[in-house]
């Protein structure tokens, strides 16, 4: 079978693959409008039955947002909503329709050091294990995160592949836990955080510190590190 003829793609799919590759290319930013209907029913040649639905498949995907009379956009990233939840970051990233990306940059099961103590709240001796990964949105750096995990409270985080799977994600799935606590910042990148981030030294970044807690036992402290250009946070509550 030297020849395979393939069946070519639909034009509504032809038609969202290239305003989705403009899209996470980055040739439309966010905000960005996407030609009339009418307009590209005169670029393809086509009904405009095959266009909306190219439109609705793009708006379901979470790659545009279509507004009655106005047109359809390209969309805006989610804000995050870190102030009151836990997010997933991998989770987040596929939501907001790019590609993931994911490092475990490194890796040490040890004894608790000074600063292990103070955020894990563990007495001298305890063994905990440090973590140290990078998360990618769309090819470009997303978090630096700066973990550790008291191994007496989370004992089957040992046999956990953290090379594979992205800690966050991992502990949402499987280590239940009652009490949170968030601490938001902005801070300046220092020369480290600044080339984990392909950023300037001196770039304003969102930092995020969270520990968690099942009973009086901590599970894990996270420090995150966002490049802030890209970042906000937003907060809805009622009394």
């Amino acid at each position: 079978m030297d020849d395979i003829v393939k069946r070519p793609a639909s034009l509504k799919a032809r038609i969202r693959a290239d305003i989705e590759s403009r899209i996470l290319s980055g040739e439309w930013l966010p905000g960005h409008r996407i030609p009339f209907e009418h307009e590209l029913m005169e670029q393809y040649g086509c009904a405009r039955m095959t266009v909306s639905g190219a439109l609705a498949s793009l708006a379901e995907a979470g790659f545009i947002e279509r507004r009655r009379r106005a047109g359809s956009f390209v969309r805006r990233p989610p804000a995050r909503s870190a102030v009151l939840e836990i997010p997933d970051i991998k989770a987040e990233v596929l939501g907001r329709g790019e590609v993931y990306g994911y490092e475990l940059l490194a890796s040490q099961t040890r004894k608790a050091t000074l600063s292990d103590r103070k955020r894990l709240h563990v007495q001298a001796g305890a063994t905990v294990l440090a973590l140290a990964a990078r998360h990618h949105a769309a090819g470009q750096p997303f978090a630096y995160e700066d973990r550790v995990i008291p191994l007496d409270a989370v004992p089957e985080a040992r046999e956990v592949d953290f090379g594979v799977e992205p800690p966050g994600t991992w502990l949402l799935r499987h280590v239940p836990w009652q009490e949170a606590e968030n601490i938001i910042s902005a801070r300046s990148a220092d020369a480290d955080i600044a080339a984990q981030l392909s950023i300037e030294e001196g770039t304003a970044c969102l930092v995020i510190d969270r520990t968690t807690w099942r009973g009086k036992r901590t599970l894990t402290s996270v420090r995150l590190w966002h490049p802030g250009e890209s970042q906000r946070l937003v907060a809805r509550f009622t009394p």
